[in-house]
């Protein structure tokens, strides 16, 4: 398990993270949501060791994780912009890491050749293509076989075979190791098929974090026709995050499970009443809404 209590880090004045807080399961797939200068590749960095923050803990498993070798060959890191030793191949980095790494499984890393087929291995890193880098990262990272693995923009850069590919390796250690991974991304419609823990930032703290189903099961998309052209009045104590309608179909997001949305709208007698849930993408943007962004007219 990973928690960071209270952390906060400023860079010439600038808090870049301002109390964060946040605790990741084992095993868990947890996912870093946020806007542009939220912070998450900043407290990726602390996760890594790489920043000492200014204030707060950071402790993996009740130790903490800056300047902790023991903590660090538990885990290995993918950040958004990769960095190699000049003129090293993916075979040389291979060595780096076996030297490092008490679990690196030099048996893996050569099975995990059929998987990145087209990484040529013996060239130097900095002369393959953003994709192919990518791929040799993740090559990499994966024989190391980390208990913990911290994921910047992992798959930006690369196709979507191969964006399946590495999930469907990743996933796999996950289920069968039980490793936690850390990812960072803005694409929310590809964290929503595997993240099960997800964590919002804003301005350098933790919006809110919560399970995937939580979240997904405590807002809900109501599509509803009345059978007046006007809405009537809405029931007392629903909170509704957003409206918009199309014609006499009126779409509202509602705080609320699905049952207890539709239990109260019922006595209304509509047309047409269906309850939806909500994408990881619809729930970042409406609990984000009021924050960072000046949502509004949003087309459903």
């Amino acid at each position: 398990m990973i928690e960071v209590k209270n952390v906060v880090k400023s860079f010439d004045g600038f808090h870049a993270l301002d109390g964060l807080t946040m605790t990741v399961p084992r095993g868990a797939i947890y996912g870093l949501v946020g806007p542009n200068g939220a912070g998450k590749s900043t407290i990726l960095r602390h996760l890594t060791g790489a920043y000492r923050q200014d204030s707060g803990e950071i402790l993996l498993e009740g130790a903490p994780i800056y300047e902790n070798p023991a903590a660090k060959r538990r885990m290995a890191g993918i950040p958004d912009e990769l960095y190699y030793f000049n003129s090293a191949s993916t075979r040389d980095m291979m060595r780096f890491y076996r030297g490092i790494y008490p679990s690196f499984d030099g048996g893996r890393y050569e099975k995990l050749k059929e998987a990145f087929p087209a990484v040529d291995e013996k060239r130097p890193i900095r002369r393959l293509s953003k994709g192919m880098q990518k791929q040799a990262a993740f090559w990499l990272a994966l024989s190391c076989r980390p208990d913990y693995l911290l994921l910047d923009e992992p798959v930006d850069g690369l196709d979507p075979v191969m964006r399946r590919q590495v999930w469907s390796l990743l996933m796999g250690d996950v289920a069968e190791r039980g490793t936690t991974v850390v990812v960072s991304s803005h694409n929310l419609r590809e964290l929503e098929d595997v993240c099960d823990h997800v964590g919002i930032l804003s301005h350098g703290k933790v919006a809110l974090e919560r399970s995937l189903s939580e979240l997904q099961g405590g807002t809900v998309k109501l599509q509803i026709a009345f059978q007046t052209e006007e809405p009537p009045a809405l029931p007392e104590g629903v909170r509704v995050l957003h409206t918009d309608h199309l014609g006499r179909v009126y779409t509202y997001i509602v705080r609320g499970s699905a049952e207890d949305v539709e239990a109260r709208f019922q006595p209304l007698a509509p047309l047409f009443m269906e309850a939806l849930p909500l994408t990881l993408e619809e729930i970042f943007i409406y609990e984000m809404g009021g924050e960072d962004y000046a949502v509004r007219d949003i087309v459903l």
